[in-house]
């Protein structure tokens, strides 16, 4: 049963990229639910801990998130939007402490990665991989850690009440990742959209698949993504995921009916509407610590 308030099912903690993506989808108010893995947050989906989650599916830089597409089939839930978050990377530590005493810094190594050309002018920092950006913030104020610092986004800084020593490090100042949001098909409601991701399968023959991608073109509608990802156990035989996105209707049936004949194992993983800036909700201002609701963690 979906609560008043929406809970938001996320890999990782508060403040992570998951929740900034789910602050800017559905607002503030929602009760954010931690989960250690991205399966757990299909099973608290699934067990009714959750009414939503926020999964991160693909990455400007480092590309798509491959096992995640598996889950989207192995619990088919129904996509039902997306929306695209700047990854904006900041220095942080706790209040007081200078940049020339710190020793260590910790993050995610895919942002300590992103952010290769700042620490390149400081070889003396110790660099330390953990599993979440959040959680290294976190660790800092819970431990007091006066000689590290971490990579992590402002909503990290204001939650843990660390300083930000400098803004913006990351080597890439146009990189996004987007997140799609899923929910149970009892919560999903059945609206119109202008976008869709598909999941499909076609022959080991000679033009198989250029047979589908001509139907796209014939009835105008734009294809923009394909991923494909190999059949478990099947030698030869892949799984296509496509989203495709289209100005009227009618076009996106025609193009439905005609594809069935080319595919097996056909699957609409979610209609929805393409995300777009200027007409998103706004991500709310970073608040107090105060203000941040969550139910519980999925050990």
């Amino acid at each position: 049963m979906k609560t008043e308030i929406p809970r938001v099912a996320i890999q990782g903690i508060r403040a992570s990229f998951h929740e900034e993506a789910a602050f800017k989808f559905f607002g503030e108010k929602i009760h954010t639910v931690e989960c250690n893995s991205f399966k757990q947050t299909f099973e608290a989906l699934k067990n009714g801990e959750a009414d939503y989650i926020v999964m991160a599916i693909e990455n400007s830089i480092a590309g798509s998130i491959l096992p995640n597409y598996s889950l989207l089939m192995s619990y088919s839930f129904p996509v039902v939007g997306e929306v695209y978050v700047p990854i904006q990377l900041h220095l942080m530590a706790l209040p007081g402490v200078k940049f020339e005493d710190v020793k260590y810094v910790t993050s995610h190594p895919i942002a300590i990665r992103q952010c290769v050309d700042f620490f390149d002018e400081y070889p003396n920092l110790k660099i330390v991989e953990s599993n979440d950006t959040a959680a290294c913030a976190k660790r800092i104020r819970d431990e007091q850690l006066t000689d590290t610092v971490a990579i992590a986004n402002s909503l990290a800084a204001n939650l843990y009440g660390l300083d930000v020593l400098e803004r913006r490090i990351e080597s890439n100042k146009k990189n996004f990742t987007r997140f799609l949001i899923l929910t149970t098909h009892e919560n999903a409601k059945k609206k119109g959209g202008n976008k869709a991701s598909l999941c499909f399968q076609v022959s080991n023959e000679v033009g198989s698949l250029a047979k589908v991608l001509n139907i796209f073109a014939q009835e105008n509608v734009n294809m923009s993504k394909i991923q494909s990802m190999p059949v478990l156990g099947k030698r030869n035989e892949y799984n296509f995921y496509v989203d495709i996105e289209w100005t009227e209707t009618k076009h996106y049936d025609a193009c439905i009916r005609q594809i069935l004949k080319y595919t097996q194992n056909f699957n609409i993983l979610g209609e929805y509407e393409r995300y777009e800036e200027e007409i998103a909700p706004l991500l709310p201002k970073p608040t107090k610590a105060k203000k941040y609701i969550t139910i519980k963690k999925i050990e």
